[in-house]
């Protein structure tokens, strides 16, 4: 299955491991990338020396392309950009930021850049940046998302139409069919994050995987929404935060409610109750915990039944 993402990136199929914090190190990257397509090491949870460490690993478990994904606010970014031209890393993806910020820097040392975004115009303002593709990410998707709660269906068709550039469709996809499904509304490939959080090599704690397969169709919500909106799976410390935004409580207590660490408390560490669990919508399709490999062969053969059924259609 080619496409301007894979041709772009080198890999075998159009399917990219999203960088998550807490749960895509270097045994997740690497496995996907070894089952042809791009593994991503989520950098926004991990200090200097640790990334270094991570990227190494990752070279020596995979001679496939892999990439690094850095949120543009993360407080060490210049040691975490030098640090990826020093180890070689050929491709970026970048988020939470000015696109404008880091990708001429990057460009000039030979790498390519990816950013995520949620509406047209931060889009727009990527292509004339000069990255060389985009994530555009859905309401569906897990983690911070976008304040429009736009939903992938109506978003890609939005952002083909509006950049020449290659477009990678995320939020809400963990099936084959939905992967046709983007396709089909003119995306070059896609971005998976959920599916791969339960897998044996994501780096989440077992209790977050677990929880990931028993959960029920609206069992995440959309919170956080003055302060930075962030999708999470439904627990005590969901339901404070929810509670306090409904109260009408301020930004500055909501940031002190969310403190520090609560990611990696709940993602990490395993606390089901008081970490914050980041989970897309697409974790109520979830039922079983299976290695990325045959996580990516599945997508791809259900990607291409449903297209066959999709033409079936059209011959009928």
């Amino acid at each position: 299955m080619q496409t301007r993402i894979t041709s772009l990136f080198g890999i075998q199929v159009p399917i990219i491991q999203a960088g998550m914090i807490w749960c895509s190190g270097w045994e997740l990257a690497s496995a996907v990338s070894n089952a042809g397509g791009l593994g991503i090491i989520g950098a926004g949870s991990m200090y200097p020396n640790v990334l270094r460490d991570q990227i190494r690993k990752c070279k020596a478990a995979t001679s496939k392309p892999f990439a690094v994904n850095i949120p543009l606010l993360y407080p060490n970014i210049e040691e975490h950009m030098n640090t990826i031209v020093e180890e070689g890393v050929k491709i970026v993806f970048t988020s939470a930021g000015n696109p404008a910020t880091w990708t001429a820097w990057l460009k000039e040392r030979g790498l390519m850049v990816v950013h995520v975004i949620a509406n047209t115009k931060f889009a727009l303002k990527c292509e004339a940046a000069g990255v060389d593709a985009i994530v555009a990410e859905g309401f569906e998707a897990g983690g911070h998302n976008g304040r429009e709660e736009t939903t992938t269906l109506v978003l890609i068709p939005q952002i083909v139409q509006a950049v020449k550039i290659p477009v990678i469709a995320a939020g809400g996809i963990g099936n084959g069919a939905q992967m046709a499904a983007c396709f089909a509304l003119g995306a070059d490939g896609v971005q998976v994050g959920s599916r791969f959080i339960a897998t044996p090599e994501s780096s989440a704690h077992q209790a977050f995987k677990d929880r990931i397969i028993t959960s029920a169709e609206g069992d995440t919500k959309l919170s956080l929404k003055t302060l930075t909106p962030v999708r999470l799976l439904r627990n005590q410390f969901a339901e404070q935060i929810q509670a306090a935004e409904a109260a009408g409580e301020s930004k500055e207590k909501l940031a002190e409610m969310l403190g520090r660490g609560r990611a990696k408390k709940g993602m990490f560490e395993g606390d089901l109750e008081e970490g914050e669990l980041e989970v897309g919508q697409v974790s109520s399709l979830i039922r079983e915990i299976k290695p990325a490999a045959e996580i990516v062969q599945e997508l791809i053969e259900d990607c291409k039944k449903a297209i066959q059924r999709s033409l079936k259609l059209l011959a009928e």
